[in-house]
């Protein structure tokens, strides 16, 4: 397999030469389920598990590898393999994992491109596709928004414009089944090594997958017409290698999408109403009825949507909350190390008398 054609260039040779001189093996991840790994090397397809070193020196779960790392790896025979080493990555999309607990789970590693695929249906949400563009934004990945199911739209050029109201980003209105087909796309796909898909269940992920590999490589199913959801027959984020060259990311759909992002990143999402807030007159003004706030101005002529101003709010609180929660999390985690440096220490003490 052709490394170079899933987008091993200079970066990756270099951060991977250190290992290459200890004998081990480039490879990319495929598939991960949990402590298991398929792996695509030089000599094809293999299995594999993390080395218990690499297990010990993660920082957290997130660190461990996912699909698109590249990855050190040792062979133990022709099929199988031990991951040793995660090289840097040069993006990565995380949200909050499930639970009460402040951590990050991973979606991908080292994206080029991300297509944030919302239906035309009655699954069609302004609110959902700013909490996709936070995460790009966080994630320093260029979006494409992509508005699949235009044959089942009275007027898809409706609903573009007002994409296009909320973002700056590029907007592809297509539909995936022939014989419309994805020519909206191909512009934006050319020379990009690693492209990702992501979007809700039913938006047509993994049709749209499937047109651009070029054939049914991955499950679809009907959606259901009261609400236009879909189940998850994408069960598993896989990266495909694409017939032209470059590699195709497909993840399940994501009904639940917490955020893991800071205030920065949504700043850049909602860049017009940090505008508008510069015009205020106070310049700690909380936009909650001060004399002077430009914010309220624009809310009351209609310049600015009440529902992007909330939408605003809504991403933004939950950006202070994750950055409060994330700083605590990191103090408790540096207390309880030092606890145990100090244990150690005493037993170190006590085992000499």
């Amino acid at each position: 397999m052709n490394l170079d054609l899933l987008g091993a260039g200079a970066r990756v040779r270099g951060a991977f030469e250190p290992y290459l001189q200890r004998g081990l093996a480039l490879a990319r991840v495929a598939v991960a389920h949990r402590d298991l790994y398929r792996l695509y090397t030089e000599s094809g397809e293999v299995t594999a598990e993390p080395s218990g070193a690499l297990w010990y020196g993660a920082a957290d779960a997130a660190s461990m590898p996912v699909v698109g790392d590249w990855v050190a790896a040792r062979f133990v025979n022709s099929e199988q393999a031990i991951v040793e080493a995660v090289l840097p990555r040069r993006s990565c999309f995380y949200r909050r994992a499930a639970g009460k607990r402040e951590e990050r789970q991973a979606i991908a590693a080292n994206l080029d491109l991300v297509l944030l695929v919302c239906g035309l249906d009655d699954d069609f949400n302004l609110r959902r596709i700013e909490r996709y563009l936070t995460l790009a934004a966080e994630a320093a990945v260029t979006p494409v928004i992509v508005l699949n199911k235009a044959d089942v739209c009275e007027d898809p050029s409706v609903r573009a414009h007002d994409v296009r109201g909320i973002s700056k980003a590029a907007v592809v209105t297509l539909s995936a089944l022939a014989p419309y087909g994805l020519a909206p796309l191909t512009p934006f796909l050319e020379g990009v090594p690693t492209v990702a898909l992501l979007g809700s269940s039913g938006a047509g992920k993994s049709t749209i997958a499937n047109a651009l590999i070029g054939e049914n490589h991955l499950r679809t199913s009907a959606v259901r017409e009261s609400d236009s959801r879909g189940r998850h027959t994408t069960t598993h984020r896989e990266l495909i290698p694409l017939p032209c060259g470059g590699a195709l990311i497909d993840t399940p759909g994501m009904r639940e999408l917490q955020l893991w992002a800071g205030a920065e990143s949504v700043g850049e999402v909602f860049d017009e109403i940090a505008a508008l807030a510069a015009g205020c007159r106070f310049g700690d003004c909380s936009h909650a009825g001060e004399p002077g706030c430009a914010v309220a101005d624009a809310l009351a002529s209609g310049v600015l949507a009440q529902g992007r101003w909330e939408s605003y709010r809504k991403l933004r609180a939950e950006a202070h909350r994750h950055e409060a929660m994330a700083d605590a999390h990191v103090a408790q985690e540096d207390k309880r190390k030092l606890k145990r440096l100090m244990k150690d220490v005493r037993r170190m003490y006590q085992s000499r008398r």
